[in-house]
Order: structure tokens, then C-alpha cells, then sequence
């Protein structure tokens, strides 16, 4: 049962079982109260009457004997109130008790409205018959008092046992519904401590789930739940990502210890093509025999093939300074002046204070190699290849350019594009004679400054190329 489903059956079952303990109590308190205003109405119906015909005689009096014009009104009104309470008790219900007495009574104020309407109307009579008419209705304007008070001697006689049985039938009715009230409370703390549990606590134990997870405990399971609501399903989901991180981490480890091996065979693959020792020994002993035979720069050249061959093998995986960069990419620069000769100018623009800027092996070279190959290695002549290194208040700016057969806007968005994803690597029609080509020395930068750098790609067909690096300055570079 969801969370939602029990909120609407059990909330509402609640306020109906309250509901129907007020209206419990509520209609004792209501039978109580309409047989006390009952009796009420009765007794004072009964004093009334007696007041009314008492203030009739008041004003008698001074209309009849006391000649007073002007309490006329006040006669009338209290007749036709009489008058109304009369008929007040002739509507009341009666019983076998007080059936006749109210009818007695009934007859009494209509002899007592008759004699006062008589004594009224009959203001000329002689003094001595005034006094005497007077004396009449006063007797039985004190005989209606005294049975009215009879009377309501009777009806408390009449409702004394009925009172009773209804006060005592109240008592009990307050009593069960007392323990109605504390059942009603007591289910409602049980179910309010049951829907509590069933929702703090899953949520609580997934919490401490979360928590575990977050320590890097990811072989912790969240409760597995039965209950079919929202919590549960939210557990089971919970578990399942967990299931899925889990896979995805072994996967992930597969690929890069897949990768790991790859790299690592293919660097021994590569290195295991040449014998450095060997290769280096050589090339130094064709360099002392050519500067012995007098070929300088054929001995300068093999120095610096051997230089170049030295710092690719040996320094590939470790952080170089751009000073070790520079002499390496002049190195480079100065084989392929000799290949070259007059029909290529290089031209480097360095600011000695970036020289000690830390940056990942092979970094200039290849960006060097790729201009050279692809942009201006078919110039017959004016070929312009620039190195330039700067310092930018807290960034070092690394400037190559060359004014060769530049690249298409397709092909300078993949190579920004490879920088955070991978690309195929673009066909150019000639091969890279490192293997590092601009691709690769991209992502090493991204992965060394931690996508601290930014790179911009100026180019465009027949327009030449501009490569920019701009690097977050190092400790050493000033």
C-alpha cells in the first residue's frame, strides 16, 4: 500500500470515529437539555402568569379606584399579554397528571379577564360596587398565583423521576463516551507511531545507506523492503544504481588497466625497436669522425640528431621546463634548417622569464613537426615558420605560426574539439614522423593543467596557421 493510500484511508477513518464520538456526546448533552428546558418553559409559563395578573391589578387600581387616566395603556398592555400567555397554555402539552389542573387554571384567568374587562367598561358604577368588583378579582388574581405555584410544585413532581433516569442515563453516556475519547486517542497514537516507523524509519536506515556511500563503502545495501510503497520502491531503486555504479567502476577499471597495458606495450614496442646505447654510441662516433675529416656541420647535425633521439626516448613520461622544451625544439629546428636550407626562415621570439615554466614533455616539437609537414614544407621559397614565448601577467603565452597552407574551419573545430572528447584524427595526406601529433599534445595539456589552459587555432585555407597556449604560470616562471 503506497504512502499516499494510507494517508487517505487511515487519516480519514481517524476524524470519522472522532466525529462520531462528539455527535455521541452531543446528542446526551441534547436530550438532557430539551427535557430541562421543557420543564422550564412550563414553570415559567405558570410565574408568568402570576406576574401578569398581579400588575393587571396594579394598574386596576389605579385606573378604577385611583381614577388614573393615564395607566389605561399599561392596563391593556398587560391584559393582552395575559391574554397571549393564556393561549400559551392552552396550546401546552398536558398529560393525565396535570390535565385538569391546567384547565382549572385556564378557567381562572378567564373569569379573572372577564371580571377586569367588566370593571373596565363599568367606570360609573357606585363607589361600594367598584370596591367590591375589586375585591373579587384581586381574591382570584391571588387564587392564580396560588395555583400556579401548585402547579409548579406538580410539574417539578411530575419531571423529578424523569429527571433522574435521564441524569443517570447521561452519566453512563459520559462515561462510555469518556472511554470512547481515550480508544479514539489511543488508536490514533498507534497509528501515528505505525505511519511514523513506516516512513522515518526506512528513510533514516537509507540515510545512514547514503552516508556509508558517500565514506566510499559502495558494497553497502540499502533495506530491502516488502511494504510496496514509495520508500520501498525508492530502496530497490536505490540498490539498483548501486548495483549499476559498481559495474560501471569494474568496467571502468577493465578499461583503464586495458589502456594502461596498451600504452605501456606500445612504449616497449617502440623502445625495443632501437637500442639507445647502441644508437647513441654510434652517432657520437659519426660525429668525432666527422669533425676530424673537417665536416663541421655534418658533426653538428649528428649531435643534434643524437640530442633529439636522447630527449624523445628518455624524458617522454616526466614534466620538463619550457628552457629544456626550447633547446629541444631548436635542436629539431636546426636538422630540418640542414634539410631545408634557405628555403624555410624559423624565427623564435623568447622571453627568459617563462623559461623555467613547467610544462609535459614533447609539448613544442610536435606542434612544430605539423606546421612544418603540413603547412609549409611545399613552399618553394618565403616559408616562415615563428616560436614565441611570453609572460602575461600570470599566464605564459606560447605562440607557432607559420604562413603555410592552413587548414580547413572543419578541421581546426575537431582539433578544438579533441581537447575534451575524442575525434578521429584528421587525414591530411602525410604521415607524423613522432607519432605525438597536435591531438595528443592537446589532451596532455588538458589532463596537466587540469583544464587550467586555454588554446585558440587562428587559421584558414591558404591563409596560414597560428597555434596560441596560454598556461597557468608555474613556481619558477616569473
Amino acid at each position: 500500500m503506497s504512502i499516499r493510500s494510507k494517508l487517505f484511508i487511515f487519516i480519514p477513518l481517524l476524524v470519522l470515529l472522532m466525529s462520531f464520538v462528539s455527535y455521541f456526546l452531543f446528542e446526551s448533552g441534547k436530550n438532557v437539555q430539551e427535557s430541562y428546558y421543557l420543564m422550564m418553559d412550563r414553570i415559567l409559563l405558570y410565574k408568568q402568569v402570576s406576574k401578569e395578573s398581579k400588575e393587571v391589578m396594579r394598574y386596576l387600581n389605579r385606573y378604577v379606584i385611583q381614577i388614573d387616566e393615564e395607566s389605561y395603556p399599561d392596563l391593556r398592555m398587560h391584559l393582552e399579554a395575559l391574554e397571549g400567555l393564556r393561549e400559551q397554555l392552552a396550546n401546552m402539552e398536558k398529560n393525565e397528571v396535570n390535565a385538569l389542573p391546567i384547565q382549572n387554571y385556564q378557567n381562572m384567568i378567564d373569569t379573572f379577564q372577564e371580571q377586569t374587562r367588566g370593571m373596565i367598561g363599568g367606570k360609573e358604577a357606585d363607589s361600594n360596587a367598584k370596591a367590591g368588583a375589586y375585591l373579587q378579582a384581586e381574591q382570584i388574581s391571588r387564587y392564580i398565583g396560588e395555583d400556579g405555584q401548585a402547579l409548579v410544585d406538580l410539574e417539578l413532581e411530575h419531571y423529578r423521576p424523569i429527571y433522574e433516569n435521564i441524569m443517570l442515563t447521561t452519566a453512563k453516556m459520559n462515561k462510555l463516551g469518556l472511554y470512547l475519547v481515550f480508544t479514539v486517542a489511543l488508536l490514533s497514537i498507534v497509528f501515528s507511531l505505525w505511519l511514523s516507523s513506516s516512513i522515518s524509519g526506512p528513510i533514516r536506515r537509507l540515510v545512514l545507506t547514503a552516508k556509508q556511500i558517500s565514506k566510499g563503502k559502495l558494497d553497502t545495501k540499502a533495506p530491502e523492503l516488502s511494504t510496496g510503497d514509495e520508500i520501498g520502491i525508492l530502496c530497490q531503486t536505490f540498490n539498483h544504481m548501486l548495483d549499476n555504479i559498481q559495474e560501471l567502476m569494474v568496467k571502468n577499471m577493465k578499461g583503464l588497466e586495458k589502456d594502461r597495458l596498451v600504452k605501456e606495450l606500445e612504449l616497449k614496442a617502440l623502445q625495443s625497436q632501437i637500442n639507445p646505447h647502441f644508437l647513441f654510441n654510434t652517432l657520437n662516433a659519426i660525429a668525432k669522425l666527422a669533425y676530424i675529416e673537417g665536416a663541421e656541420k655534418t658533426s653538428d647535425l649528428t649531435v643534434s640528431v643524437s640530442r633529439l633521439l636522447r630527449y624523445n626516448l628518455q624524458k617522454l613520461d616526466h614534466p620538463v621546463t619550457l628552457r629544456d622544451e626550447v633547446q629541444h625544439a631548436l635542436e629539431y629546428l636546426a636538422i630540418q634548417k640542414a634539410r631545408f636550407r634557405d628555403r624555410i626562415q624559423f624565427v623564435t621570439e623568447i622571453d627568459e622569464r617563462a623559461m623555467e615554466q613547467i610544462v609535459p614533455c614533447l609539448t613544442l616539437q610536435p606542434i612544430l613537426e605539423n606546421a612544418l609537414v603540413h603547412g609549409i614544407e611545399d613552399m618553394e621559397e618565403g616559408a616562415l615558420l615563428k616560436l614565441g614565448i611570453a609572460c602575461r601577467e600570470d599566464r605564459v603565452l606560447i605562440e607557432i605560426a607559420d604562413n603555410g597552407a592552413g587548414m580547413s574551419e572543419d578541421i581546426r573545430t575537431m582539433l578544438l574539439q579533441s581537447i575534451v572528447k575524442d575525434v578521429p584524427r584528421p587525414h591530411r595526406g602525410k604521415e607524423q614522423s613522432t607519432g605525438l601529433g597536435t591531438v595528443n599534445v592537446f589532451k596532455r595539456l588538458q589532463l596537466f593543467y587540469d583544464g587550467m589552459q586555454s588554446i585558440e587555432i587562428i587559421s584558414a585555407e591558404g591563409e596560414g596557421t597560428t597555434i596560441r597556449f596560454y598556461l597557468p604560470l608555474s613556481t619558477g616562471a616569473a
